[in-house]
């Protein structure tokens, strides 16, 4: 038996660490409700900005979070170019498998274009608060880990508002619903998806700011995390905002108690485990109620 302090502080760094699971699936979640398309170079895109953070707090000496306002904007204009000279005419076509291949084509020359320019060595953020810990009654708490959840859960809110209560937003989720019904209603489903991929990808360059202050990053490490962020869009269910934010933080909860119990060499097969579990049982997701 382990104490209740310690049942906390293991469930807190799951809940923290999950939310960067949580902020790449939601822009995959947005993607595919809209185009149906993995764009399985998410986790990729993540570690491409996480690097543009480092240059930019290396070479400018700009904090991390206040470089947000600089890369967010790179990241959406980004995503736009990319779908526009890449992925235009695939996302209108039937067959998707076309756009997998596209985006693992994308995920591999970025990797290749990082190790060119930043080498496959490590790299981490360091700051005057990162080593700064919040304890509330012997729960220990980081303040970069916090600052990169409350980014994650400002993407999940900012996402739902855009997408209830603008006319864009309205328009890709009547796309993601039926996109010949949305045309004859007179939007075009290539600037929705335009739109659509621009905030997906727009999304990694928050997801990047937040996991560069928190953790080291290589080259590598993009691919494993596009896998994560896969398991935690279907533990949410596809087209689920928050569901895919709360996906990624059950996959942080479940590393985190299993790392703790059985050992970290088992993490990963607990977490494929679990995936397999909900894919069998629960098809559509834990949080997908329709």
């Amino acid at each position: 038996m382990i104490s209740l302090q310690i049942f906390i502080q293991i469930l807190l760094n799951g809940i923290l660490f999950g939310s960067m699971y949580g902020i790449a699936a939601l822009g995959l979640s947005i993607i595919f409700g809209t185009m149906r398309i993995i764009f399985i170079a998410q986790g990729t895109m993540i570690i491409f900005f996480a690097y543009l953070c480092y240059w930019i707090n290396t070479l400018l000496k700009i904090d991390p979070y206040i470089s947000l306002s600089i890369i967010l904007p790179i990241s959406m204009l980004f995503g736009y170019v990319i779908y526009k000279s890449i992925f235009r005419e695939a996302a209108l076509m039937e067959n998707k498998n076309i756009s997998l291949l596209l985006a693992v084509g994308i995920m591999y020359l970025a990797e290749n274009l990082m190790l060119l320019l930043w080498s496959p060595n490590p790299r981490f953020i360091t700051t005057q608060y990162s080593s700064v810990v919040l304890e509330i009654r012997g729960i220990n708490i980081s303040i970069t880990q916090f600052l990169a959840f409350c980014i994650a859960f400002g993407a999940a809110v900012f996402s739902f508002w855009f997408l209830k209560n603008t006319f864009i937003g309205i328009a890709v989720r009547a796309a993601s619903e039926d996109v010949e019904a949305t045309r004859l209603m007179g939007v075009d489903p290539d600037k929705v998806n335009a739109v659509t991929f621009s905030l997906g990808v727009g999304l990694t360059g928050a997801a990047g700011v937040a996991f560069a202050t928190v953790y080291s990053f290589d080259p590598g490490y993009g691919f494993v995390f596009a896998i994560k962020s896969l398991i935690a869009l279907t533990l949410g269910g596809l087209g689920n905002i928050y569901g895919a934010l709360l996906g990624g933080i059950v996959l942080g909860v479940v590393e985190s108690f299993a790392s703790f119990f059985v050992g970290s060499g088992w993490t990963e097969a607990i977490s494929y485990g679990v995936f397999l579990l909900v894919l069998i049982f629960r098809p559509r997701g834990l949080f997908n109620v329709s």
